[in-house]
């Protein structure tokens, strides 16, 4: 997939395959793409080339069936803030063939005792509870969070990750995540991509980012004349069995602290683009499905749309043609 304004190329060929029930994470620095992306495969902005499928269609071409499979967490969404908690779920799942029964999903979320309370009088935590639920309230196949708990303390935030996990692992929800708290990619997600200038710079598991990003381990401890030592390695094990053997015996603090996704991540984003753009994110291991599915979120104001708007998609990329632009 390839996108173009002008003479400007934004991305230079995305391919993706995400893998049905699994959760998909795309990180970048500002600038590097994902919300073009992002907005392709969810269909409110057309590519210049190559191929797009989410949940079997085309996005630029879906139609009100195909967006009913989609449930899209913005960023921010501040609309209906008089309504009963209760009401406007109810008022949503209407637009739905088959919804969830409103109250069971307040359940789900956590939101029962704020059933009729008014929207703009819940906390943070249970706003963002409550737009989760305006999003999966029609069952969709694929659900898109774009920067999901920014502002959330830790128990919100806790709260939240483990409702994306129960929705990955009880009900098959694909979930493709935007975020820049990766602390929380590290923790949700099955694969990740990394897109840095428009081009996938790595994909896959994060201890597999961590392998081709050569990123050290530092083993810290304590010597016997009291001194605090630590040192930077890539085979930390064998230093802490060359410590034991030096000893003969326990080493004091031994600590080993393995890289993080954060440290993975700012290593791939700084190092020289010389050293290759590295694989795509189909590359690694499967999610938690057989099948395909793929994509993540996007900003929007349109409120209407906010509880059921994301694909499920696979990319390959193509030949711009010169000067094209968006439609």
């Amino acid at each position: 997939m390839r996108m173009s304004y002008g003479t400007t190329h934004v991305l230079h060929g995305i391919d993706l395959d995400i893998h049905r029930g699994e959760i998909f994470a795309l990180l970048g620095p500002n600038g590097a793409g994902k919300t073009t992306t992002v907005e392709i495969l969810e269909g409110f902005r057309q590519r210049s080339a190559g191929e797009v499928t989410v949940l079997g269609t085309d996005p630029a071409h879906g139609d009100d069936t195909w967006r009913a499979r989609i449930g899209l967490v913005l960023q921010s969404w501040r609309d209906h803030r008089r309504w009963q908690v209760a009401e406007l779920l109810k008022h949503f799942a209407r637009y739905y063939p088959a919804p969830r029964d409103p109250a069971a999903l307040l359940a789900l979320v956590g939101l029962t005792e704020q059933a009729g309370q008014q929207v703009d009088r819940l906390s943070g935590g249970q706003r963002r509870r409550l737009d989760v639920a305006l999003a999966i309230v029609g069952r969709p196949e694929l659900l898109f969070l774009d920067e999901p708990t920014t502002g959330f303390d830790p128990e919100a935030r806790r709260d939240f990750h483990d409702l994306v996990e129960r929705l990955a692992r009880d009900e098959g929800v694909t979930v493709l995540l935007t975020t820049h708290d990766l602390a929380e990619a590290e923790r949700l997600a099955d694969r990740i991509a990394v897109l840095v200038s428009g081009r996938i710079r790595a994909g896959g598991t994060p201890a597999e980012l961590a392998r081709r990003a050569a990123a050290q381990a530092e083993v810290r401890w304590t010597t016997a004349d009291g001194t605090a030592r630590r040192e930077r390695t890539e085979d930390p094990s064998r230093l802490v069995w060359e410590l034991h053997r030096d000893t003969q015996g326990p080493v004091a603090d031994l600590e080993v602290r393995r890289p993080t996704l954060e440290d993975t991540y700012l290593h791939m984003v700084h190092r020289e683009d010389g050293a290759g753009n590295g694989d795509g994110a189909g590359a690694g291991a499967g999610g938690r499905g057989a099948g395909r599915a793929g994509t993540w979120s996007r900003e929007a104001s349109d409120a209407e749309t906010s509880d059921g708007e994301a694909p499920d998609a696979e990319t390959s990329g193509g030949e711009a043609p010169d000067g094209e632009k968006e439609a």
